[in-house]
């Protein structure tokens, strides 16, 4: 008969005469002690705190076993982990090093009310599950979830966390206005199906600058492409003329953008703007001598693509356009023919030629893709399969939360080391999966971590650096 600790034994290839044996009882081991970065990360704008203040807690006080800000820090930090799915707090709530990251002091869980709990300092799945499903603001708490959320402080916080960032106001900053889809699988409020991307889903409208994340709204994918741009941009550009006054604004975003309401808004505020524009007939006609030169010269040459641009002023023949504009013309022409394309632009020619406009100032929004790409594959911005509209749009929030923290911990830690540039599943992977083995006593937690990690002194530096940026 086997004994009971050869049960629990799994028993693998042998290597030479040695047997090879392995068991899950290694004891308070964590695979992420590189969480202990995102807590440094997160000391110099205190982002979880005040994330966790646009938040009302209207729970009986003498109740509570885990307060807001533990219970955001948690599930912010999850994602940072790489785990998106509330079922993986569980197994996460007995992590000690991850309940001394999200701040609790306990963090064998021994002073826990239900004999059951103990061992867990972390809250469960059920506890999340309502924070998720938190009121907005102005709704009545629900008798078992009682947090009631503000978004338009949510809003106002990433644009701070963003304006605290630049030690001196830069000259130009650029806006870029994208929206992406969010697949949808189930059953969940406010789905439709979308005729362009061909599925059911949501249609997120995201505002970055550079890296940085500015604005994060759930729209439904049948909602015209201008929702909610305005109100963003003007509460955008209302902090940042009232800290930044002599700074240039540029707006920046493809064709779906390009609309009357949006031009107008920058041109009564002196702000620039960078937009696709449709190709219609009558620009086409505007840019065929233009293309007719490329064509002439590829046919010529036989060489490769050949590029030409143009300076046209045009006005929409409906009137939809309060006056003329500035409209840059590109004149491709490859072998797969004739590709026109077209950009309207507050800029005049004798701040930017055409082809720096179009080549440098309006494609370089390819980056925001990234961008977008990081936080929905690898932050799970994408994981909206609640029932309910509003616990999708706050797990939106979550993540992008987490994107900004994961941003905070590259654009200031890993400065000066090969991980400035890194996108989040590389500083996860490399910095954050680490094996650790954690020694608990009163005063102190210990962690051992791998001797065999091999970006140890990278580590080292992006701890020195986090130190020293610490307010």
């Amino acid at each position: 008969m086997k004994t009971e600790c050869s049960q629990r034994q799994l028993e693998f290839q042998g290597i030479g005469g040695r047997k090879v044996v392995g068991e899950f009882a290694g004891g308070t081991i964590t695979s992420d002690a590189g969480a202990l970065l995102l807590r440094e990360a997160d000391r110099r704008h205190s982002l979880l705190k005040r994330f966790a203040e646009c938040f009302a807690d209207h729970r009986n006080p003498k109740l509570i076993e885990h307060p807001v800000e533990q219970l955001i820090a948690q599930r912010v930090i999850g994602l940072c982990l790489s785990y998106e799915d509330l079922n993986d707090h569980e197994f996460l709530r007995k992590d000690p090093l991850l309940a001394a990251v999200c701040g609790q002091g306990d963090v064998e869980g021994r002073r826990r009310r239900r004999r059951r709990d103990r061992g867990a300092a972390l809250a469960g799945k059920s506890t999340l599950n309502r924070l998720e499903l938190a009121a907005s603001d102005g709704g009545a708490p629900h008798r078992y979830r009682k947090i009631v959320v503000h978004p338009y402080s949510i809003d106002e916080l990433l644009i701070d966390v963003f304006l605290e960032q630049y030690r001196q106001a830069p000259e130009e900053i650029v806006l870029d206005v994208d929206a992406t889809d969010d697949p949808l699988h189930g059953n969940q409020e406010g789905r439709f199906f979308n005729g362009y991307y061909d599925r059911w889903c949501y249609l997120p409208l995201y505002i970055f600058c550079g890296q940085h994340l500015l604005h994060a709204r759930l729209r439904r994918s049948d909602c015209d492409p201008l929702q909610g741009v305005l109100p963003a941009l003007a509460m955008i550009y209302g902090k940042v003329a009232g800290r930044w006054p002599d700074t240039r604004i540029v707006v920046r975003g493809d064709s779906a953008f390009c609309r009357e309401e949006v031009m107008s808004f920058c041109e009564r505020r002196k702000l620039h703007y960078v937009l696709g524009l449709a190709k219609n007939s009558i620009v086409t006609e505007m840019l065929a001598p233009t293309m007719a030169m490329s064509k002439e010269q590829y046919l010529h040459d036989a060489g490769p693509t050949i590029r030409r641009y143009a300076d046209l002023n045009y006005r929409t023949t409906s009137r939809s356009w309060s006056r003329t504009r500035r409209v840059v013309g590109k004149a491709e022409f490859s072998a797969a023919g004739e590709n026109p394309r077209f950009v309207v632009t507050s800029f005049s020619g004798e701040e930017c030629d055409a082809q720096t406009l179009y080549e440098q100032k309006y494609c370089a929004r390819g980056d925001m893709e990234n961008r977008i790409k990081e936080q929905q594959l690898y932050l799970f911005a994408d994981r909206t399969s609640t029932g309910l509209f509003k616990a999708n749009q706050l797990r939106l929030w979550f993540s992008s939360i987490a994107y900004v923290l994961m941003h905070l911990l590259r654009s200031i830690g890993c400065a000066g080391t090969e991980f400035a540039g890194a996108q989040c599943h590389s500083l996860r992977l490399r910095l954050l999966k680490i094996g650790a083995l954690v020694k608990l006593s009163v005063r102190r937690v210990t962690v051992h971590m791998a001797s065999g990690y091999p970006y140890q002194d990278q580590f080292r530096r992006i701890y020195a650096n986090l130190q020293r940026a610490a307010p």
